[in-house]
């Protein structure tokens, strides 16, 4: 896999050599709390690749590197980054992957929002291969703009299984894992009950220490949907209230979705994990939906921004075809979205997340060093499970009774 470089000094003790006498590592592609990935040649079959160095080699991080390695070696999916070998270097775990060449979801949003029907197209894409992992038995838990790479022709790939588990069947009671994969004796969770994600992105109950399946990477796919649409992540700031901010509202959708879309992205988000569609199903509704022209073009005479007006908080620009968010466009005239749930409710809730806000900002996915000026996904975070109060609890036994969305805002399949 490829991304821009960052403007990262390599280790000169890797380049110096080839890694197993193999791989000659060339620039420095990025680099995360746990590894660095370098754009490499195979020196034996003579074609570019991609490896992934970890550094340090305690225990930990070889149960990681080879959990990763494991768990990609069963995965071929056109959307997703094919895994060609895997070994240790003087003590370090390595990773070799196919580079494709491209920019990473991220950046491509730096520059400016997708259109509707760049949007739909990579969703289908995406949901696809979500559907090819979880049928094998695995869930992400780590669905984000950063971690999804674009070739030169916008194909979606989603990339970077390190935090990646099996999960246990009855998590997920409409995905049908393979009868070898072993899933139903699988945790949820690793080895010491570690939970893992990013803020921004984490389902209500993987931010809440709950049993995360992989209806959790329907809903981060979800958000990454939507911040395409709008160019701007809807759960933002620091971790507990990036966290916080998804249990008090639901997500915020653009005016101007197309028929079906909107209905589509409120399951995906939904907040009880067995109201949203599995992958499959969404793959199959953004492939059927219909994406009238005047969608795509109903904002496309509209400037980037209107005299007098203010820009945009996010310093992100829209380009033709995208829809304006409703976070910037409430006026006075419109009151902001009520609280979902009563007060002690809330109260609840913020208890719980209080305790996760000091471990969330804990990062195993640290954002390259000397990286350019464009806006970063948060790094992923550990959160121990032990440490979110009987406040978390609380809310299971306190959640108040709530009516049925109406029928439109459930998706089947």
């Amino acid at each position: 896999m490829q991304v821009r470089p960052w403007r990262v000094h390599p280790d000169s003790g890797l380049t110096a050599h080839a890694v197993a006498g193999r791989y000659r590592l060339d620039g420095l592609l990025g680099r995360g709390g746990a590894a660095d990935v370098y754009e490499a040649v195979d020196l034996r079959l003579r074609r570019h690749v991609a490896v992934k160095v970890f550094r340090g080699g305690d225990a930990r991080t070889e149960e990681h590197s080879d959990n990763e390695g494991r768990l990609l070696a069963q995965l071929r999916h056109p959307g997703l980054v094919t895994l060609f070998d895997s070994g240790r270097d003087e003590g370090r775990p390595f990773l070799v992957m196919e580079l494709v060449r491209g920019t990473t979801l991220r950046r491509r949003l730096a520059r400016s929002a997708l259109s509707v029907t760049e949007t739909r197209r990579m969703g289908v894409a995406l949901s696809s291969a979500l559907a090819h992992v979880h049928g094998t038995g695995i869930v992400h838990r780590d669905v984000k703009p950063s971690n999804i790479l674009l070739d030169p022709t916008g194909a979606p790939r989603l990339t970077d299984f390190g935090i990646s588990r099996r999960f246990a069947a009855t998590d997920a009671p409409a995905a049908v894992p393979d009868a070898a994969s072993g899933a139903a004796a699988a945790p949820a969770t690793d080895g010491e009950d570690t939970l893992i994600g990013t803020a921004c992105y984490m389902a209500p109950e993987q931010a809440l220490g709950l049993t995360t399946g992989p209806r959790a990477d329907v809903y981060s796919l979800g958000l990454v949907l939507l911040e395409s649409l709008k160019g701007e992540r809807e759960y933002d700031g620091r971790p507990l209230e990036a966290a916080l901010a998804r249990l008090h509202r639901p997500p915020r959708l653009p005016d101007g979705l197309p028929p079906g879309l909107g209905e589509l992205l409120r399951a995906m988000t939904a907040h009880e994990p067995s109201r949203r569609p599995d992958a499959r199903t969404c793959q199959q509704v953004l492939a059927a939906l219909p994406i009238p022209d005047a969608c795509d073009a109903r904002h496309a005479a509209q400037p980037v921004t209107a005299p007098g007006t203010p820009a945009r908080p996010s310093g992100v620009r829209r380009s033709p075809g995208t829809l304006p968010s409703r976070r910037h466009a409430q006026t006075k005239a419109e009151p902001a979205p009520r609280a979902l749930h009563r007060p002690g409710w809330l109260l609840a809730k913020s208890a719980a997340l209080a305790a996760l806000g000091v471990t969330l900002t804990g990062s195993i996915g640290a954002a390259p060093v000397g990286g350019r000026s464009v806006v970063a996904d948060p790094p992923s975070s550990r959160v121990t499970a032990q440490q979110v109060p009987d406040a978390a609890q609380a809310m299971t036994a306190d959640r108040p009774e709530r009516a049925a969305p109406p029928a439109e805002s459930r998706v089947t399949g």
